[in-house]
């Protein structure tokens, strides 16, 4: 039963796969067609006006795909714009595979993805059709195969097509989504050789991200020190000594300082607590990520729905910074958004920890604006993780993160 379960599962997923790489496809269709008509065009030399901006859409579009295939496995990175001038673009090895990939997706994307469809569409109706066969005339009726119903016989053979519609969309429906996937597996990641100088130079940057972020965390404690728990323990000391001088000449004021002394004791120890954890909150340990989640999402002043589906647990590294990711997130949708309700979701999917936050303010969020979404964004890539917000005016703004999961 569990067998039978997983394979649904398994099969509603790939309905899935198959219906993003049907709008691929259709895309990568009219992509194929108008390059195609530009390049007829060019032979007569009408068309090398328009072929860049034909290899620009080609791009748009395996851009496209490549976003769809990182979010349900490997992470594909991108190439970047068309290079300038038409020589130099058709030589770039990038654009080559493109324009290979754009032909042979347009089909096998279209096929696998209208079979797929398909499928779990006619189990529903060839599978209902003895329910409501009186209501459709007897030339009428609908299936893969036709043939006349007559009565309730041939309808019930019908729903046992309709059977085998569904029982062939839960087995082979995984198996057309990895054949639509296929060819952007094969031909749009990067040539050999380019994928090693790509990954040193996002590593390099990485690097240097996570050096800065580094820098920043430093300054950020040592003015926390400075700024807070320095100045309330050099009040501590001020005060004990007046309290010492007083205890000769003033006893009751000497008491009263003492009590000062006491309380300026108890800040400086409230934000020595808070400064550590800044740095590592203490609560990951007791409660798990969940639980640090939870008592983010509880103490939010907007109304904050959470879902968290993490089974395992991550590398600490990596549930610290999710944490944080949430909290900066949180606070800005408080101070910035003018929301009335936050949606957070964080799940454990591929290898990859995925945190999404959504809410159902205003928008128009800025990285330049000093919102916070820079520090996130440098937290993230420091970690060799990808930040994508989604923030168009009027709203709602969506900030997706994806983390490596260590173990």
């Amino acid at each position: 039963m569990a067998y039978v379960r997983g394979r649904v599962r398994a099969s509603v997923a790939a309905l899935e796969h198959l219906v993003g790489g049907l709008g691929t496809a259709t895309l990568a269709l009219g992509a194929l067609l108008w390059a195609a008509i530009v390049a007829v065009a060019c032979l007569v030399g009408v068309g090398l006006l328009a072929a860049p901006g034909a290899l620009r859409a080609v791009r748009w579009v395996s851009d496209r795909e490549r976003a769809r295939l990182s979010r349900w496995g490997e992470p594909i990175p991108t190439p970047g714009p068309v290079p300038t001038g038409l020589r130099t673009a058709t030589r770039d090895p990038f654009v080559r595979r493109e324009l290979g990939w754009v032909a042979l997706y347009s089909l096998v994307g279209l096929v696998t993805g209208l079979v797929g469809i398909a499928l779990p569409l006619y189990a529903v109706q060839d599978g209902t059709f003895p329910l409501w066969y009186r209501l459709v005339p007897p030339d009428a009726a609908p299936g893969i195969v036709w043939w006349r119903i007559d009565g309730l016989s041939d309808a019930l053979w019908v729903g046992v097509l309709g059977v085998g519609c569904l029982a062939a969309a839960i087995w082979f429906s995984p198996v057309l989504a990895r054949l639509q996937a296929w060819p952007g597996r094969r031909l749009l990641p990067p040539p050999p050789g380019v994928d090693l100088s790509l990954r040193v130079a996002e590593l390099t940057a990485t690097r240097a991200a996570a050096l800065d972020a580094h820098a920043v965390e430093l300054r950020r404690i040592e003015r926390s020190l400075h700024d807070g728990t320095q100045n309330r323990l050099v009040a501590v000391n001020v005060l004990l000594g007046a309290a010492r001088r007083a205890v000769r000449r003033n006893p009751d004021r000497a008491d009263e300082i003492l009590g000062q002394a006491q309380d300026a004791a108890e800040q400086a120890l409230g934000e020595l607590r808070t400064v550590v954890r800044g740095i590592l909150p203490p609560v990951l340990d007791d409660r798990g990520l969940a639980g640090a989640l939870a008592g983010l999402a509880g103490s939010c002043a907007v109304p904050c729905r959470l879902e968290v589906d993490v089974a395992v647990r991550c590398a600490a590294s990596v549930e610290a910074t999710a944490y944080f990711v949430v909290a900066e997130a949180l606070t800005n949708v408080v101070r910035h958004s003018g929301a009335s309700r936050v949606d957070v979701a964080v799940r454990r999917e591929h290898g990859r920890l995925l945190v999404s936050v959504e809410d159902d303010g205003h928008g128009d969020a800025d990285e330049t604006r000093g919102s916070g979404l820079t520090g996130i964004r440098r937290r993230v890539e420091a970690y060799d993780g990808r930040m994508t917000l989604t923030s168009p005016p009027g709203g709602p703004t969506r900030m997706d993160v994806e983390l490596p999961c260590g173990s």
